[in-house]
């Protein structure tokens, strides 16, 4: 029998599910470590996936509650695309990937796993990062723990504004 050790779901398996939209952000910040934010924008935020593909895996979404690209203002996509670069060189300075994946999935169609409020994932790869375990058994190590690297990522959206090209 295999055992993949995997702690902190149980929080979420035994906790209570939300009944709104986890993009959503309350307008206080009382929740943000315990919802892993990590910075807001005036239009977007953010946040650390809370089930990542690897170490780093951060989104960026839009305050407001849209699916649809299109819908988005001007105003929205700038800094959207400001904190991707900002993500970007986060990324590169705490975890040195040789690559990011940076997507977008629009409609359950197209993967969306919440298709109700449009987000953008960074997933930093390296080059061998589907190890055997990937491969042979379809499962995915991640070899940090979301605390951690919480911790380790916060401050360096602390210090500048991420909003703006630095």
């Amino acid at each position: 029998m295999k055992q993949l050790w995997c702690p902190w779901r149980l929080q979420y398996i035994l906790g209570p599910k939300p009944d709104a939209c986890v993009f959503c952000l309350p307008a206080h910040t009382d929740e943000d470590e315990e919802r892993l934010v990590l910075h807001r924008g005036q239009w977007n935020f953010i946040v650390m996936n809370k089930y990542p593909y690897n170490s780093g895996h951060l989104m960026v979404a839009p305050y407001r509650h849209i699916m649809d690209i299109c819908l988005l203002s001007s105003e929205e996509v700038t800094e959207m695309m400001r904190l991707l670069q900002r993500c970007t060189a986060v990324l590169q300075q705490c975890y040195s990937p040789q690559g990011v994946n940076i997507g977008l999935n629009l409609g359950e169609a197209a993967g969306a796993g919440i298709r109700e409020h449009i987000h953008f994932h960074l997933v930093p790869r390296w080059n061998g990062d589907s190890s055997f375990m990937a491969i042979l058994d379809e499962v995915r190590v991640i070899p940090e723990h979301l605390r951690n690297a919480y911790a380790t990522l916060k401050p360096l959206f602390a210090g500048s504004d991420p909003g703006k090209n630095t």
